[in-house]
């Protein structure tokens, strides 16, 4: 197995320099002249950033019903409007086989965006890909899927928030690395989960720091021990968990059979969950 990357490692893609999302027959375009015209109006839509150094939750500046997946590559940049999912993207469901509302190519970059309901499947990174400053007002089935197939791939997610996931937020079925940095979440299933039984497994890290965490939630990291995944943590805020009942970190017995993967235990080890009681603190 490849050795664990350090966070160093996690950084940002270097997206195309100019905005263009791709044309499909079957799918949404959009226009470069329209990315470039919600870059402008987004330097005055960006939320403000409150005392306690997190950004305040946007209020939208539009809204865009989404029927087709959007396919980005280069920069998307969403000017804080709000996307929601319509006609086959529209049943609000926990489908695992359902479509996203964007799907990002390898690279690409996705800001200044917020999710509203229903948000089908949120958003599937096919490599490395930054979603920077997206918000999740209640999240469908996943919030982000991330899907390289390389151990090289980088996904970066800076700013932003989720609230409402009945389950995952943020899916790691791909290899590569993770990084979640500057992210609030509340009203949680898992925050993070390296998938226990796709049918192609890899090994998976995850590099999460200045996150505050408001319950209630079940999970902030899952990993697979047997696969060599690893989760490291730091800058942790937990907020409404004075029972501590959120769970940091759990390692897990993945599988490829498609069967719910078995628990191997809480808590940090060094090895697979790596943090410091210093590194969470309890508000």
């Amino acid at each position: 197995m490849t050795a664990s990357p350090s966070p160093s490692s996690s950084a940002s893609p270097s997206p195309s320099p100019s905005p263009s999302v791709s044309p499909s027959a079957s799918r949404t375009s959009e226009s470069p002249s329209a990315s470039a015209s919600a870059t402008k109006s987004a330097s005055t839509s960006a939320p403000a950033t409150s005392a306690t150094g997190f950004a305040a939750w946007p209020t939208a500046t539009g809204e865009k019903a989404v029927s087709t997946t959007i396919e980005v590559s280069g920069t998307y940049d969403g000017a804080l409007k709000r996307f929601y999912g319509s006609g086959d993207l529209g049943s609000d469901s926990q489908n695992e086989d359902q479509g996203p509302l964007f799907e990002l190519a390898d690279g690409a970059t996705l800001k200044n965006v917020i999710l509203g309901s229903p948000a089908a499947d949120g958003v599937h990174c096919l490599g490395s890909c930054t979603l920077r400053n997206v918000w999740w007002q209640d999240v469908g089935e996943d919030a982000a899927t991330f899907k390289g197939t390389s151990a090289s791939a980088t996904y970066v997610v800076d700013g932003g928030g989720a609230r409402k996931a009945d389950d995952k937020v943020f899916q790691h079925n791909g290899a590569g690395t993770l990084t979640i940095r500057n992210f609030q979440v509340a009203d949680f299933g898992k925050l993070y989960r390296s998938c226990g039984n796709c049918r192609t497994q890899y090994e998976r890290h995850v590099v999460i720091s200045n996150v505050k965490v408001t319950g209630p939630g079940k999970d902030i990291a899952g990993v697979n021990a047997n696969y060599g995944d690893t989760a490291t943590l730091s800058g942790v805020t937990m907020v409404g968990d004075s029972s501590r009942e959120i769970t940091v970190c759990e390692r897990f017995q993945g599988n490829s059979s498609g069967a719910e993967p078995s628990s191997l235990g809480t808590g940090a080890d060094g090895t697979h969950c790596r943090y410091s009681a210093s590194g969470i603190t309890y508000r």
